[in-house]
This record gives C-alpha cells, structure tokens and sequence, in this order.
C-alpha cells in the first residue's frame, strides 16, 4: 500500500469535525488496507509505532526534526527558523520547504505505508551513542523520497503531534463495523482490546481470523489488562442501595495504581494508563518475587509512599520522585512504598476476569504472604450504612482518601476497561458546596491579558461521557495557576494544539484555541450549577441546559497518571449535582 494512499485519509480525517464522518472514513481506510500490514496501519493513525506498554516511543524532538528538514530541503538556518516561529506546526514547515524542493526533484520514487512504518521503527528503537546523528540520517533518507504532503504527516507522527483526532474508541467502532457486522459487535471488539492493551492486535486478530478470532482473545503475561473504573456516590444508603443490600468496602488508598505480571522471576509493573514503569520500581519486583507464590499471576495493588521513620502513609504527591531514571537506588531509600492488593485476574493459567469479586479475593489471600509493607487492601463485608460510614471515616483517619466500595454476587466479575456501578467510590461528603474533586480534560483555552499577556488566561475544562464517547465542557477555569504553571502550560498543551474544536468535544464556548482532548487537571469548585453554554448532561436535568462547576480553581495536581477516558464522567456529575441539591433542601427544610 502506498504510503500517499494513506496520507489522503489522514488529510479528510483531518479535515472532519464529525465523529460519524471520521468513523466512515476509517472503515473504507481499513477496507483498503492490506491484511499483512493492517496493525501498523491502526498503529500509525492513532500517532504510534508499538502500543504504550512497550515503552518504545518515538521521542524525536521538534528541535531534531527541523535539522533533517533542513537537510532534506537544502534551506537555510534561517529560513527554518522563520518559518516555524510563522506556522508553529513542524507539519507544515515540512510541506512548505519541501515543496519548494520538489519543483527541482526529478526522481522520486513512491513510499509505501511498509517503508515509512520500517524507517519509523528504526528511529524509536536507535539509542545509544551516536543516537541523535542516526534518527536524523532516516528521517532525511525518508523525506527526501517523501512528497510534501507525506512529510507532513511523516514529521507529525515522528514528532508526536499527528492531531488526527482519532481514539482507539473509534477504531473499535470501525472494526466492529467492517469485520463484526456492525456497531453491535462492538462490545466483543472492545473485550478483546480491554484484555491486551494492543489496538494493532485486535485489528490483526478481526482480519485474518474474523469474529471468531476476536471472541477467542486470552489474556497473556506481559499484555497489560485495561484496568476497571468506578462510579461515585456520596453516602452509604444510596451506596448500598445500588449494590442490592450488600458489599465489601476497601480503603481506597491515595498511591499509584500498579497492575503487576509474574511469570516465575519476571516480574513487569504497569501503570494505570499501561506504560511500564518496571525499572522505576526495582523494590516493587523484589517484593512480589519473595511474597507472591503462585508461578504466573496478574495482580493488581496500590503502592503508597510511606514515612521512613513512622511508617505512615504520605500523599500521592511523594510518588512523583520515583519518576527518575537515574539514582533509583536513593529514591528507593528516601521514598519507601508499600503494596496494597485489591484484586487478581489470571493465576497460573486461569482467566479470572469472569469470575466473582469474592472468589478472585479468596485466591487472592491463597497466593500473597503478607509482611508490614506488603498486604491486602483493607475491607470489610458489611450490610450496614452506619458501618458503612463508620469505615469511611476510618479510612480518612489514616489518611486514604475514602473507600472503593464493591458489588457481591454473580454478577460482580472484573469489567476490563469499564466504569459501571459494580464499584462505587465513596469519597469525602458532598455539603451544599463543591468541597471535592474533580479530574478534568483540557480542550481549549483563552488569551491572557494583562499580567497573563502572551500566556494563557483560563482553560476550557470537559468531563467525559463513555456512553457517547465525547467531552462535553463543563467550566473555564483561570484560578489557582501559579507563575510556573502559566509559563509551561504553553508547552505542556503545544503537542496537543489542533486548528479546530475536536469532533469528541462538546461545547457552546468558542476558545481562542482548540486541543486534543489529553491532559487531565484535578479542579475543585465551589458548586455545580445548570449553565446554557456548557454542554455537560445536556438536557438531563433541565431542558437546553448542562453542568457547569462555579469557581472553578486549579489544585495543581497534574493527572499525568490518568488517560483522558479516565477523566470525571457526566453521570458522576449528575449524582454530584443531585447530592447537592438533595443537601441543600435538607439545610433549607431543617
């Protein structure tokens, strides 16, 4: 398949603000793409080379590309400079230069989809001495055969800045659609990606093998399982209420959600987003290698900082300081964890997915020997809402931030990749005001005026809402940014940068400028409002109006951790919303 072919795609796909659209057109795309190269073809159109639980990334810097640009085009210094300070978009310099060189190109030989993903594939595994020098020879090798519009998107991709908009979710449709059936189909679809992580897999699976291939997807080692959400309501009665009566409630632990594999001595940690995080956590492996005993296994904990000299536990902050790739060692030594595990979904060849929360937590007891920094989450089983909020504020005691309140019976199986009522987050009680939370998405943003001139002002913040798949906006948030963070927001959120609203955003807000919907931002506000402009649970509650959260402040709390989908859902703000109502009339009432 020609790489141009694609290229076309990718500049209507671009081009679109139709979800709808968008997702036709990755039909006939996928239509058209080759069997033996169909996984690479999903890979490159979501911006990647390998799925993130590689840890194989392509990195290049917009400083490295703009040198095979030049070298590429035969343009000055200068010149590459202008023109990138002119068009911001490292795209778009491309095609412009390269364009000018193309006049004077006689022989250009066609790049295949093969080639470009090859070449790519080089650049993110070249490492070592001599790195830099290396990527830049391929990059140059493939745009001085590229045609303008090819190193466009070439240069985009490379550089991490595709912008097409397209989600994994929207594949998922896509395939569903072409080899499923339909749009029914989707839900085996998505149980196969929710198991393995991997969107080229799946694609690969629906094509050689068709439908029966994609119902007979296992869970291995080493694939990362997309992990399990939950609700969120605001007291015990209507927590029970939900659960039929009855539930176990775990401390829900403010540390870092780990999903750990063993296979005998190997031991792989994956982050909630599914990045390996393994090297930075070489006294987690230990742990599990001495107090795991079963010989392969899937488990899932929360590791938390603990005070070295108390023992007790610290904040989630702490944890970013084992963020490092160098002196691992000493970080081990001042920010100890703990682990705590909360769950198992596979044992020495066992799916246990499918099986019921009470039956995973009694393997789960068989198989971890326990010690003062390595145990199991702590519960209780209980039919009562006064034990219910008596544990609740045990665990804010000790300094968790709630509990992670659990369905029993049958149907409580571990719901890969879902968020549902089988688990509930009970966290700090809702009063007529905001006084928790909220994990919100950037979409937009306004210009800053004044002191903020040349900086960003405020932000467009949406919630996520799974059943539809978009972020409706939700508040515009300028409050509780520091000067540190008004400088680097530029940067952070320039990767994202798109010319128009992204067809997943809702909103009756026109921003100064447009983003992809990726980085998360923990907001707190003084309540949730009915608001005509921003798009939230449109029409839920009350005809042509949506959620808005009142005095929107930054916690600066950076949710680096967390994937957009991962974001406050709209029926989480629904209940939040009604929580606050049902207060408020209580406190009129008495």
């Amino acid at each position: 398949m020609l790489f141009s072919q694609l290229v076309e795609y990718y500049e209507k796909i671009e081009a679109t603000s139709s979800r709808i659209e968008m997702t036709n057109l990755l039909v006939e795309l996928l239509r058209k793409s080759p069997p033996e190269i169909i996984d690479k073809i999903v890979y490159l159109t979501i911006g990647e080379i390998y799925p993130p639980f590689t840890g194989i990334e392509l990195g290049v810097a917009d400083k490295l590309a703009l040198r095979a640009v030049k070298l590429a085009s035969g343009q000055s210094d200068k010149v590459i400079k202008e023109e990138y300070s002119k068009l911001g978009d490292i795209g778009l310099v491309g095609e412009k230069l390269l364009h000018k060189r193309s006049q004077i190109t006689l022989h250009m030989r066609e790049l295949t989809v093969q080639e470009v993903y090859q070449s790519l594939e080089k650049v993110a595994r070249t490492t070592g001495e001599g790195a830099m020098d290396a990527k830049v020879n391929i990059l140059v090798g493939l745009l001085s055969s590229a045609t303008p519009k090819e190193a466009k998107y070439i240069l985009r991709i490379v550089t991490g800045k595709l912008r097409l908009g397209v989600a994994d979710m929207t594949i998922l449709d896509a395939l569903a659609i072409l080899y499923g059936g339909g749009k029914e189909a989707r839900e085996l679809f998505e149980r196969a990606y929710n198991i393995t992580s991997d969107i080229g897999y799946v694609a690969k699976i629906a094509v050689t093998e068709g439908l029966d291939g994609i119902k007979n997807v296992k869970i291995t080692i080493g694939r990362p399982i997309r992990p399990m959400l939950a609700e969120r309501l605001s007291s015990a009665v209507e927590i029970l209420s939900k659960m039929g009566g009855k539930c176990i409630a775990e401390y829900k632990y403010d540390g870092e959600r780990m999903q750990i594999h063993k296979k005998g001595s190997e031991v792989i940690i994956f982050s909630r987003r599914q990045e390996n995080i393994t090297s930075q956590y070489p006294d987690v492996v230990k742990m599990v290698q001495e107090n795991v005993l079963a010989e392969t296994a899937i488990l899932e904990c929360e590791a938390v900082a603990i005070d070295r000299d108390t023992g007790d536990t610290l904040p989630f902050q702490e944890l970013m300081h084992r963020k490092r790739k160098h002196e691992i060692e000493k970080a081990i030594e001042e920010y100890p964890v703990s682990l705590y595990f909360f769950d198992v979904l596979y044992v020495d060849g066992e799916d246990l997915t499918l099986k019921p929360l009470e039956e995973r937590r009694r393997i789960l007891e068989q198989i971890i020997k326990t010690n003062e920094r390595i145990n199991l989450s702590k519960a209780i089983f209980t039919d009562d809402p006064a034990e219910l909020e008596r544990f609740f504020h045990e665990a804010v005691e000790v300094g968790c931030e709630g509990l992670v309140v659990k369905s029993l019976g049958k149907e409580a199986i571990y719901r890969a990749g879902a968020r549902g009522w089988l688990w509930i987050k009970y966290k700090r009680d809702y009063k007529s005001e905001m006084i928790d939370t909220v994990d919100l998405v950037v979409v937009g943003a306004f210009h800053g005026r004044g002191r903020r001139s040349g900086k960003y002002g405020a932000l467009l913040m949406a919630a996520y809402d799974p059943e539809r798949d978009v972020f409706p906006s939700v508040c515009k948030v300028g409050s509780g940014f520091t000067d540190e963070d008004l400088e680097k927001l530029p940067t952070i959120l320039e990767q994202y940068r798109i010319p128009h609203k992204h067809a997943r955003v809702e909103t009756g807000m026109e921003a100064d400028v447009w983003f992809e919907p990726k980085l998360v931002l923990e907001i707190i506000g003084a309540e949730i409002t009915l608001s005509p402009i921003h798009y939230a649970g449109w029409g839920l509650i009350k005809k042509d109006t949506g959620l808005a959260i009142r005095f929107p402040r930054f916690t600066g709390r950076y949710r680096f951790d967390k994937n957009p989908e991962d974001a406050t859902t709209v029926k989480e703000l629904i209940e939040m919303y009604n929580s606050q109502l049902k207060k408020i009339t209580e406190s009129a009432s008495s």
